[in-house]
């Protein structure tokens, strides 16, 4: 959510930002709100002069009565009576336009930093650097989940039985590498001075819509029956959220916070062979890194963020790439992304593991995350990238480590958390 004020001030630029993100449907958004935001002040104006001049006059009430000046005291209260009604409507009217431009103002796109390249989709992304060298080796690489299978390490078809398709089974030494994944990126996050938590799995849908668009919480979020709850799709949701409602103090900043949860999604994705491996699921587990931070923060901060995910993967001899995500491909709420990519040499191409984001002050806004600040209160910004989603990550990891004899060698960093086995197979 962008500030009112903007809107009124420069609403020429809110426009061509909407024109940047080849939103024009949304151009007519502009002129509405900025209509009912004209009827909504003046509603507001009237309610607060109708309730000062009742103020001013309900005072003479006492006065006229002491004097003894009954019958003009009681004009009074008729007239004060009649303000009431007055003052009701005009409060009914400033609740229903204020309503009618929070509900606007939900669907308007954050402005886009000034670097974020022009583009109508993904498929103009940008590359911003490569890390590390993509090697094909001399042997064939087969389809990740034959890679599993030959390991006993997935079952599918039990999990068609048990769920529906874009659900897994993981065991023995595959799943032991999933947790040990996690266990690594859990701890390479604190070593980055990161706080460590694991946040609840659901939440209410005011701390939904704080932190997604509508469009995002239809396709993604399982909302619970009978209940104000939503699964999570990521735990950057519960992480943001919780700090819905309050005042930071400034010293307090940056709030540095990895956690790690299960996701639920409701879009399996793209058709074709993926559909029968692990890239795009219903039920995942994620390590996510999360940023609060002073406005002119920022920025260093989503550099930081998008290099630690980098590094993570460079250590467990994955190479990957760094692509910015053009005006076209970003969600409403962000003014800036990066996609990490891990190389597959199986498809001989690179694949998203994951993504960087600056939203701004667009999920404070929504959600009243301030911060107390010498010349007063701010909205605070917030960020987010994903340190590792092993389902993906295991892709990436079991191609780039495949060795010619079918087994699985071992990152040293892995070992540890692998009862010091230095190979799978």
């Amino acid at each position: 959510m962008i500030d009112i004020r903007l809107i009124r001030k420069d609403p020429d630029l809110v426009r061509e930002n909407i024109k940047k993100k080849f939103q024009f449907e949304k151009l007519p958004l502009v002129d509405e709100v900025i209509e009912l935001d004209a009827k909504y002040r003046e509603a507001k104006l009237r309610s607060d002069n109708l309730r000062s001049e009742r103020n001013t006059i309900s005072k003479q009430i006492g006065t006229l009565m002491r004097e003894g000046k009954r019958e003009e005291a009681e004009k009074i209260k008729s007239q004060i009576g009649k303000m009431a009604k007055q003052l009701e409507e005009s409060e009914r009217l400033e609740k229903e336009y204020f309503e009618k431009v929070q509900e606007i103002m939900l669907q308007i796109p954050n402005i886009i930093d000034d670097t974020v390249p022009i583009g109508k989709d993904d498929s103009e992304n940008v590359e911003v650097e490569r890390f590390g060298e993509p090697v094909v080796p001399d042997f064939e690489i087969p389809y990740h989940v034959d890679i599993m299978e030959r390991l006993d390490g997935i079952d599918l078809d039990s999990s068609r039985k048990t769920s529906g398709s874009g659900f897994y089974y993981l065991k023995g030494d595959i799943a032991r590498l999933h947790s040990a994944v996690l266990a690594y990126a859990r701890d390479f996050m604190i070593d980055k001075g990161f706080t460590y938590y694991i946040p609840p799995f659901m939440i209410r849908g005011n701390v939904v819509s704080g932190v997604m668009s509508f469009a995002e919480m239809e396709n993604m979020m399982y909302k619970i029956e009978g209940e104000d709850l939503y699964l999570i799709g990521t735990s950057e949701h519960s992480m943001i959220g919780k700090f819905i409602d309050t005042i930071l103090d400034e010293e307090s900043l940056p709030q540095t916070l990895t956690s790690y949860s299960p996701c639920f999604r409701k879009e399996v994705g793209a058709h074709g062979i993926e559909e029968r491996g692990v890239y795009r699921i219903h039920q995942f587990e994620k390590q996510e890194m999360v940023v609060v931070c002073k406005p002119e923060d920022s920025k260093a901060w989503f550099d930081k963020l998008w290099q630690y995910a980098v590094e993570f993967f460079r250590t467990l001899d994955i190479p990957v790439r760094v692509l910015e995500c053009c005006s076209g491909d970003l969600a409403d709420l962000k003014v800036k992304s990066v996609d990490v990519e891990a190389w597959s040499p199986r498809q001989q191409k690179y694949f998203e593991v994951g993504s960087c984001s600056n939203l701004s002050d667009a999920q404070a806004r929504r959600l009243g995350i301030r911060v107390r600040g010498k010349d007063g209160n701010y909205f605070a910004h917030t960020l987010n990238n994903t340190v590792v989603a092993p389902p993906r990550m295991l892709i990436a990891f079991l191609e780039n480590n495949l060795n010619e004899d079918g087994t699985i060698r071992i990152p040293e960093p892995l070992r540890m958390y692998m009862g010091g086995k230095e190979v799978i197979g």
